[in-house]
């Protein structure tokens, strides 16, 4: 299921969407339509309440699209469209969580850490392959497929970052890392946005990255249950599960970056033990992969494409996730 978050011109606030066949389908008016109670409605109001009840709500929010593609079949079919389903075109997408509880960003992928490094010069740190590593990120600063980046006046030097990541669906505390398809509602595509020269000075004083990331981080379009990418995963239910999907990066129609989420060194049963180690992770909180390799112009070096400027369109798209466009303002 592609489950989505969005608003439309004169409805307050947002809601919870299924998406397919280009048409978005509002989940708590399909369910008063079909007649569910107040309780099974409760969770499909938004993506935070449904991840609040996840076990419970996620088979509600897929009997109703059953359904709901059936009444769209019967008699009644007009009215009830009319009613719970949007064109794509006519609402917003918004990121899938609003605000989350956090935002981690690790540093997986092997190739994006060698290129980056060889640029400045400097090997892989030894240090790297002992555990996957991350930084906290602003989850305040989210923003959605189609919403404008505004480069930030400290930066000459703005980049996006191609990557995947998994939202959270529940409380849980030093999960091992074999059991990490218990706590993952999904994945989504994350654009981890850098001002790559604010983000070098901070890095040579030792602590960040900082304000070289915190302006900006795009999530979108949609959220993919786990169910849906069964087929994508090798590994058995184990640490080292990995998904098959390749990955893309392009500037003005241009494809800059190629990669394939299969090339994580650290998987997300690795990450996401280490995230959870000696706290809490929360339903909502967000694990960003790190870069894929090529996927970014810090590695790709400026005779692939200048560092981005207003004007520039920049989509990130991963196989079976979608695609996640915005323009820089």
């Amino acid at each position: 299921m592609r489950l989505v978050s969005f608003s439309r011109a004169g409805a307050p606030g947002r809601a919870l969407g299924a998406w397919e066949d280009g048409e978005i389908l509002h989940l708590a008016h399909a369910a008063a339509a079909l007649e569910y109670s107040e309780r099974d409605r409760a969770p499909l109001a938004t993506l935070e309440s449904l991840l609040a009840e996840w076990d419970r709500g996620l088979p509600v929010a897929r009997e109703v699209v059953e359904r709901s593609r059936g009444a769209s079949k019967g008699g009644k079919s007009v009215a009830f469209l009319a009613a719970v389903r949007f064109a794509q075109e006519n609402v917003s997408l918004l990121p899938p969580v609003a605000q989350p509880p956090t935002v981690r960003d690790f540093y997986s992928f092997e190739t994006h850490v060698k290129n980056a490094r060889a640029r400045r010069g400097l090997p892989v740190p030894p240090e790297w392959y002992e555990a996957p590593v991350f930084y906290f990120s602003n989850p305040g600063a989210l923003v959605g497929h189609g919403a404008a980046v505004v480069r930030p006046a400290s930066t000459q030097a703005l980049d996006y970052e191609l990557e995947i990541a998994c939202v959270i669906s529940k409380k849980a505390r030093d999960v091992p890392a074999e059991s990490w398809r218990s706590v993952v509602a999904g994945f989504t595509i994350l654009n981890d946005w850098s001002a790559r020269d604010v983000q070098r000075k901070e890095m040579a004083v030792g602590l960040g990255p900082a304000k070289g990331k915190d302006f900006a981080t795009s999530l979108g379009p949609a959220l993919v249950t786990l169910d849906d990418l069964e087929d994508r995963l090798s590994g058995a239910g184990s640490a080292g599960d990995r998904l098959d999907l390749s990955m893309e990066a392009s500037i003005n129609g241009k494809t800059l970056s190629r990669a394939n989420v299969r090339e994580l060194h650290f998987t997300f049963g690795q990450m996401i033990a280490r995230a959870s180690a000696d706290v809490y992770l929360f339903p909502g909180d967000v694990i960003g992969s790190g870069t894929a390799g090529n996927g970014c112009l810090l590695e790709l070096g400026p005779e692939a494409h200048p560092w981005l400027e207003p004007g520039d369109e920049v989509t990130l798209e991963i196989e079976r996730l979608g695609a996640l466009t915005n323009r820089i303002a």
